[in-house]
Formats: structure tokens, C-alpha cells, sequence
């Protein structure tokens, strides 16, 4: 049985739901990551940034992102969460609690239990996709020599996420699926709350995949939106390569 354990003092930082890609409802957001010491200086080599699912709860939508060097989980990081005093203290409790548990195997933090179970749904998940993805990627080739390299190289698929770029408008960050060198996907973390923005936003992904690069056009009537939206994505090339 999960056994209640205290909240920390109660953050001074208001905590804002992120949205993924998608018509949203909130524009900003503070974000609570906590890296494992020993590895925060290898965390950015070979590691892999994997989201978890979106959790609706009745408190509000959880969703964790954990980031792996190997099958180690080095940091944790809140992109949606209730924005309530009760969950704001309970995160880093949670977050160091994953850090020690290397898995979603943790306690409730008391008065915090709803989103403790959002949270531990979410990174549950985020530990299975990193799983499923590894087995994918160390499955030993059966037939000929080149055709192991050549699915080795197709299923070498990486996340990144870019940073957080502020604009006058709001937030903006993407994160990139890449599958060996291909930018096999892209999807919005951040993004204003504004329609020309939602329009826009399906036109800077799809100029993406066609040009496998941030070298695209700005979005008419989105400039702003574009702009933060090509540096996001230059920066989550950068940091693949």
C-alpha cells in the first residue's frame, strides 16, 4: 500500500498547464525539472527526451517528460500540472522521489493525491515508449548485413525538445522526433492562445518535414509566432547533431 509522505513548503512560483500542439486554452507556463546530480554534466549526450501522455484529472491535465541517459531516468520535468498551492509543493517531492525510485513506483504525497496519480500514470509511460523505443533500436539484425545497418538507421528515433522562447505574444517551444538524421515529426509545446497562431501552426510543421530544416517561411499574419517557433527549432536541431 502507498504510504502518504509530507509536501514540501509550498513554492512561490505560480505553475500554468502547457498544451501540446493543439487549439489551447492557456498561454504561458512554469515548468519544474530536477536533474540527478551525478549526471548533469553527460545529461545532454546520448540522452533522450521522452513526454509522457496528457493525464485529465478533475484537478486539471498532468503531464510528466523524463529525460534518459540509457534506461537511467536523469531529470524529470512538469510540462502540465493543477495550478494549485497543494500540487506546486508536491512536484519536486514527487520529481525527487522518480530520481531515487528510477520508476514511476512512488508515493502519494499527502493532499496532493490526485495529481500524484496523474503524475505517476504519465511517467509510467513516458518510461514505456523509452523501453519499447531501446528494445526497438537493439533488436539484432536477422538477414543481411546492409539491410541490419539500414534498420538500425530507421529506427534510431531521438526527441528533443527545443527551448522556451518568450515573445511578445507568449511562449513558444517545439520538440523534434527525429528518426536517424530525418525530421520525422514536430510538435508544439508552447504557443500563444491566438487564432492566427492555431492557423499557423500546422503550416511551420509541415514547411519543417518538407524542408528538413528551420530554414522556412514565416507564416503570414504569425510573424512573431514564427520567429520563436524557427529559433525553438533551431536549437532542438543544434542539440541533435
Amino acid at each position: 500500500m502507498k504510504r502518504a509522505i509530507p509536501a514540501l513548503v509550498l513554492s512561490a512560483a505560480a505553475l500554468v498547464p502547457v498544451w501540446r500542439y493543439a487549439p489551447s486554452t492557456d498561454t504561458t507556463s512554469t515548468t519544474t525539472t530536477v536533474e540527478s546530480p551525478s549526471d548533469s554534466a553527460t545529461a545532454a549526450a546520448g540522452s533522450t527526451v521522452v513526454p509522457g501522455t496528457t493525464v485529465d484529472t478533475e484537478k486539471g491535465p498532468v503531464q510528466v517528460q523524463a529525460t534518459f541517459q540509457g534506461g537511467k531516468i536523469t531529470a524529470v520535468k512538469m510540462l502540465q500540472q493543477p495550478d494549485h498551492p497543494q500540487t506546486e509543493a508536491a512536484v519536486p517531492v514527487l520529481i525527487e522521489e522518480t530520481l531515487e525510485a528510477q520508476s514511476a513506483d512512488i508515493d502519494t504525497v499527502s493532499g496532493a493525491t490526485i495529481t500524484s496519480d496523474g503524475y505517476r500514470e504519465s511517467l509510467q509511460a513516458a518510461i514505456d515508449e523509452n523501453e519499447k523505443s531501446a528494445s526497438s533500436s537493439s533488436a539484432s539484425p536477422s538477414a543481411s548485413a546492409s539491410e541490419g545497418a539500414g534498420a538500425s538507421d530507421e529506427s534510431a528515433s531521438r526527441t528533443v525538445a527545443g527551448p522556451t522562447v518568450a515573445t511578445s505574444k507568449g511562449d513558444v517551444q517545439v520538440q523534434v522526433t527525429f528518426e536517424g538524421e530525418k525530421i520525422a515529426a514536430v510538435e508544439m509545446l508552447k504557443q500563444p492562445n491566438h487564432p492566427q497562431t492555431e492557423a499557423a501552426v500546422p503550416v511551420l510543421i509541415k514547411e519543417t518535414l518538407e524542408a528538413q530544416s528551420a530554414d522556412i517561411d514565416t507564416v503570414s499574419g504569425a510573424t512573431i509566432t514564427s520567429d520563436g517557433y524557427r529559433e525553438s527549432l533551431q536549437a532542438a536541431i543544434d542539440a541533435k547533431a
